[in-house]
């Protein structure tokens, strides 16, 4: 009898394939939206699964994370729904242009969806009606409702990788942390069972296009291929 290939058994809550339940037991987000006030940064915590420190905030006995930014420090003091200085939150309504922020929501109470890396951050570019233009770090413009949160800065550790992996256990253990498929292996050094392109037999012959209704594990190669081969000059 076969076994599953890989493609099948990632996702099925198998042993090999299933993420440390402790390892996001840290949750991002932001208190509701009726909070306003002074907060306080209770702890700096590293968290495996996150690639950026989290700042344990508390705010009227009420505690949210959020990630740290840029020399943040334990016990100093933030404004929730006033802007004033970086680590403050509040809506982009609020915010003046051209200023750093991370941690955008994507829709009012969300808790912050957009721009949560360690070392990024948006830039507040445009303000139409009720909509609010940042500038991304992948360069692109993304508009926003303006009563959406933000925080304002960077993100602490930038700089995460310049640093290389010196041993595959270390590579190993950050991809496990974070139930990342790692090491990656090309399909055509897989043997048979492995992979359908697996053995590099008769790899000319099969079509990489896969079909549409295709199962786990069959849908490899050129999926919803608008073209395929060599591009016509």
């Amino acid at each position: 009898m076969g076994k599953r290939i890989i493609q099948q058994a990632r996702g099925h809550g198998s042993l090999t394939y299933r993420v440390r339940r402790k390892a996001y037991r840290f949750k991002i987000g932001y208190p509701v939206l009726n909070v306003e006030g002074k907060a306080k940064v209770v702890k700096l915590i590293d968290s495996p699964c996150h690639t950026a420190p989290l700042a344990k905030i508390m705010i009227n006995n009420l505690v949210f994370y959020n990630p740290a930014y840029k020399n943040m420090l334990e016990g100093q003091e933030i404004e929730i729904g006033k802007i004033s200085k970086e680590g403050d939150i509040g809506i982009l309504k609020n915010i003046p242009l051209g200023t750093q922020v991370f941690n955008i929501e994507a829709r009012p109470g969300d808790g912050g969806k957009f721009v949560r890396t360690s070392g990024l951050s948006a830039l507040v570019s445009k303000k139409v009606g009720d909509k609010v233009a940042l500038l991304m770090p992948s360069r692109k413009e993304v508009w926003f409702d303006e009563r959406c949160r933000a925080t304002i800065g960077i993100i602490a550790g930038a700089g995460r990788k310049d640093k290389p992996f010196t041993k595959a256990g270390n590579k190993w253990h950050a991809m496990k942390s974070r139930n990342k498929l790692w090491p990656r292996t090309s399909a055509v050094k897989m043997n048979v069972v492995d992979h359908p392109f697996g053995s590099g037999r008769g790899k000319r012959i099969k079509s990489k296009i896969a079909k549409r209704n295709a199962p786990p594990g069959r849908k490899v190669g050129l999926l919803w291929p608008k073209r395929t081969g060599r591009k016509k000059r």
